[in-house]
Order: C-alpha cells, then structure tokens, then sequence
C-alpha cells in the first residue's frame, strides 16, 4: 500500500473552492489570516490541498468568506482527522494485531512513549504542527497504547538502538521519565525490550526501522515508514527477508534482562 503523493481530491477541492471566494471578494492570503486564528502559511498549505483544515478553519474561513455554509458543508470530508490517511491502515491494523515486532532506529515507537515523549515528538515536525494539532496527535497517540493490556494479548517485541535512549528529547526530566517508563513497560509478560549496543561491529539492521505484524488470521505482513508516508510490504517473499533480518536483530541485542539492566543503569547516570 504505497503512499500517493498526490492531495486527497476532496482537499484539492475544498482548497480550489476557498481560493476562489477569497479571491472573489479581494482579500489577500494575509489579510484573511489577520481575521482569522490562522497563519498565512496555514491558509496556504490548504488552499493547495497540503494540509487538512481543522474543524475551526473550516467555520472561520465559512463565515469570513461569506460562504453560507458552502465550506462548512465539506467538513466531514476534508477535516484533520486523529492520523494522517496514509498511517491510519496501520493504525487500524496495529490495534487488532496478534503479535507486533519493532525494529527501533531514530526516536521511540509510539507505543512506548510517555505523553511528554509524545508532546516533544510532534513539536519536533517539520513543518510546525499547530499547537491543537499537537495535542489531538498527542492523545490519539496514547489511545494506542490500549494495545499492551487488550485481551486477548498482544505479543510485543522490540529492538532499540542504544542512541535512541540516550537521546535526550524534550531535556534531561523527560528522558528520565520516558527511561522509567520503559523499565515499567519490560515488566509485562507480553512485552519484551532488548536493545541494540552502540558498539556492535556487525549489523543486521543497515536498511533501516521496521515493523512485523501478526495479523487476527495469522498472516505477518511487514511495514516500512519513510519521511513522508509509509507501506506495507505483503508478498512471501519480503516477509521472510524482513523476518530474517529481525530474527537477527533480536540475536545482536542485548537479552531483556540486560537490557533492562541498561536502562536502570541509564536512570541512576552509570551508563
């Protein structure tokens, strides 16, 4: 399921259709975001259909515009949702998942985040969110995490990079509050860490983060997720290459006990 570049038509429209009113009654990009709570930036981005409007947008601009509920009309279809549409089938897909195995590279997974973790993530975009763009991401995020106690169980395996824990996102009260975090979460019997020492000479994981899905019929499909969209990869083929590659990964790391034993030693400043 690759990521298509091109704007959902809905937005493309909702976009043409507020351009052309804004035009139509003489009003520049910068005197309507002087009327309304949005940036011109923001008013760009979703005239050309980059960008979902938020509900508000969509009454602001309605009722500056003088659109009698013409754009208010289109809201159902173009407002921001909770994820973008090109995760949500994962999203969809990792909440009745059997079993979900992460190769971690860069920051954590979503699963594993403390809201504060969360909050920092998605003000670190860019481009910058809006600050109740932040907040809904924020908590779809945690409304995910519903995923480490459903019943029945879902099996959790995950290989972080050593980096990743020390990196020091949102300052060092986060970082120990996300270390924390972690340590608590490897107490559960259907979650296994095991982390990926950065001095490893030898490296199964060069192509990059990863993600395995057992799916409720048994099926394991992979996933990848770049910079700007994600896929799944589906065919027997690719599944078995990134099983292997995971199967090696879990070998290369830390076992959960020792990993665990990191992150405590993280905690207390003796790693």
């Amino acid at each position: 399921m690759p990521h298509d570049d091109n704007p959902p038509p809905a937005l493309l429209i909702f976009g043409e259709q507020s351009r052309f009113l804004r035009e139509q009654r003489g009003i520049s990009r910068g005197e309507l975001a002087a009327r309304i709570p949005y940036s011109e930036s923001m008013i760009a981005m979703v005239e050309r259909g980059e960008r979902p409007p938020q509900p508000a947008y969509i009454v602001a601009v309605d009722d500056v515009l003088g659109a009698q509920g013409l754009l208010k009309q289109l809201a159902r279809h173009v407002a921001e949702r909770d994820h973008p549409a090109w995760a949500q089938d994962y999203v969809d897909l990792q909440a009745k998942a059997l079993a979900l195995h992460v190769y971690v590279t860069h920051f954590l997974h979503g699963l594993l985040q403390t809201e504060e973790y969360a909050r920092t993530v998605f003000r670190s975009r860019r481009p910058s969110l809006e600050d109740d763009a932040i907040e809904r991401n924020v908590r779809a995020r945690l409304a995910t995490q519903s995923l480490h106690t459903r019943k029945p169980y879902c099996r959790l395996t995950f290989v972080l990079e050593e980096s990743v824990l020390r990196r020091t996102l949102g300052g060092r009260e986060v970082q120990n509050a996300q270390l924390k975090h972690l340590a608590e979460l490897g107490q559960l019997h259907n979650v296994q860490l095991q982390i990926m020492p950065g001095t490893r000479e030898s490296h199964a994981g060069i192509d990059g983060p990863m993600t395995l899905l057992e799916t409720p019929d048994h099926r394991t499909v992979g996933y990848v997720e770049g910079q700007q969209g994600g896929y799944f990869l589906t065919s027997p083929e690719d599944v078995s290459v990134m099983s292997h590659r995971y199967g090696a990964l879990r070998a290369q790391a830390l076992d959960t006990e020792a990993s665990l034993d990191l992150i405590q030693r993280l905690l207390a400043g003796e790693a």
